[in-house]
């Protein structure tokens, strides 16, 4: 398997940029390519499954140990025939000090040769001492070839090809010009979503052509050629047959779910119904209910509007109707939303209010130790004390207001979650966090919740009563 890591020496080089292109340009040249992210990301995944035509996986080296890694990685190769990992922030910056969470650590694990790309601006032949310390830093980490990034025109380039050429034995494979095509739009959380973008389609068609004149693909896809042998990773057991309905929010407003973890969800035996939250009136037919993250907060006059939704969703939960929520879905469960001197009122399911702050309120990895309030039952052969729980979490909202008395299904031991001490709010048979979980974290969230939501179904069969969500 054709396989390599586009990375960089530091942050906002360029690395998803070069990525999407080199994606775009691969699939419309009939390439089948499959897409990695490294590390805990939603909105980049998107955009390079956009570009692909194929879900885009995200391997975390911090969350997930050796074996999911590997299991992710191999599983995503099914029927592709050149894998792109973009890495985060620089080749060999992670968590740890020994670097065993850094991109380089991870380019060694699954045997990836490396794409460095580099912001050239300002740099001439100062670019030769930077290559030469990266190869230096770890020599089992294989440079395979450098893109020169953010190039200033025909002599720029000329020089920074002259220094490497002279300096280095890595081949430069090619040289992007600065260009206003190729920016991304940015917000408070990021890139917005290729959902949001009328033209996401041409944008990234654009993105494929321009990389694809200015980078040697040949020479790219010869990189990746060099890496060794297949991947091997133990096989999934057999998924369960579909046995409960669970109704997912899939819009504008909640879009961020990890393709592994939706797949988790269907082996558990979980048949997924999506729904929109800004145009449904009614939820479908469900034994349960999973709202993800994303920015309700911008579409929060939409969400309002809608009311016999909202209505809805508090009935149901109110009957209950079993539920998660995480980030973005919290926020659709509280009270009301405010933002930019806007009020917006929710579901009303949790009692307090989501208020947008100015800055990240949590943002990064989360460790958690589970109450008694969890309501998932424990994975079987689990050990029967509170257990840790790793996730992690991005949000500029806080819960304020929130009643006295709520119960929480998790201390937080790292990481904010709603008050800098708890997360996961237990109302009814609704947990709701600002945590994201990972199946390949060891959280084991996906198979759990199915089995909470089976066993909710069989303990409403024992009592005569209509379904918590009637059919269409």
């Amino acid at each position: 398997m054709d396989r390599l890591l586009v990375s960089a020496p530091h942050k906002s080089s360029g690395k998803t940029t070069v990525t999407l292109g080199l994606c775009a340009a691969f699939a419309a040249a009939g390439v089948r390519v499959q897409p990695f992210k490294k590390g805990p990301d939603y909105i980049d995944p998107m955009w390079l499954a956009h570009a692909a035509g194929r879900p885009c996986l995200n391997l975390d080296s911090y969350l997930m140990d050796d074996a999911a890694l590997v299991r992710c990685f191999a599983g995503g190769l099914r029927s592709a025939e050149l894998a792109l990992v973009e890495g985060n922030k620089g080749l060999h910056d992670g968590m740890a000090l020994d670097g065993r969470n850094s991109n380089a650590a991870l380019a060694r694990r699954l045997d990836l040769p490396v794409l460095l790309v580099v912001d050239s601006r300002g740099m001439t032949r100062g670019i030769a001492p930077l290559l030469l310390g990266f190869q230096a830093f770890e020599r089992d980490i294989r440079i395979g070839g450098v893109i020169l990034n953010r190039v200033g025109g025909a002599r720029h380039e000329g020089k920074l090809r002259a220094a490497i050429e002279h300096y280095t034995d890595i081949p430069v494979l090619g040289a992007v010009a600065e260009d206003a095509r190729l920016a991304m739009t940015e917000r408070h959380l990021g890139l917005v979503t290729c959902g949001e973008v009328d033209d996401a389609g041409m944008r990234v068609r654009a993105m494929g052509r321009i990389i694809g004149q200015q980078v040697d693909l040949d020479a790219v896809r010869a990189v990746a050629a060099v890496a060794g042998p297949g991947i091997a990773a133990a096989a999934h057991g057999p998924a369960r047959r579909a046995d409960v309905r669970i109704a997912i929010a899939r819009d504008r407003a909640f879009a961020f779910y990890y393709p592994d973890d939706l797949a988790a969800l269907e082996a558990a035996g979980a048949q997924l119904v999506p729904f929109d939250s800004l145009r449904d009136t009614r939820l479908p037919r469900a034994d349960g209910l999973f709202i993800g993250g994303g920015f309700p907060e911008t579409c929060m006059a939409e969400l309002e509007a809608n009311v016999s939704l909202r209505s809805a969703v508090r009935e149901a939960i109110e009957a209950g109707l079993p539920a998660y929520a995480e980030c973005g879905g919290l926020m659709y469960m509280a009270r009301s939303v405010h933002w930019r001197g806007y009020t917006a009122r929710m579901a009303g399911v949790i009692p307090g209010d989501a208020v947008m702050q100015q800055r990240p309120v949590g943002r990064g990895y989360v460790h958690l130790q589970e109450t008694a309030a969890m309501p998932w039952p424990a994975v079987p052969g689990a050990a029967a004390t509170p257990r840790v729980v790793m996730g992690h979490e991005f949000h500029h909202s806080s819960l304020e207001n929130l009643a006295p008395g709520v119960a929480f299904a998790y201390r937080v031991t790292r990481g904010h979650g709603v008050d800098g001490r708890h997360d996961g709010v237990r109302v009814h048979n609704l947990l709701a966090s600002y945590t994201h979980l990972r199946q390949g974290a060891g959280s084991q969230w996906a198979t759990r919740f199915v089995a909470y939501v089976r066993a909710c179904r069989a303990a409403r069969a024992q009592r005569p009563q209509a379904d918590l969500v009637p059919s269409e």
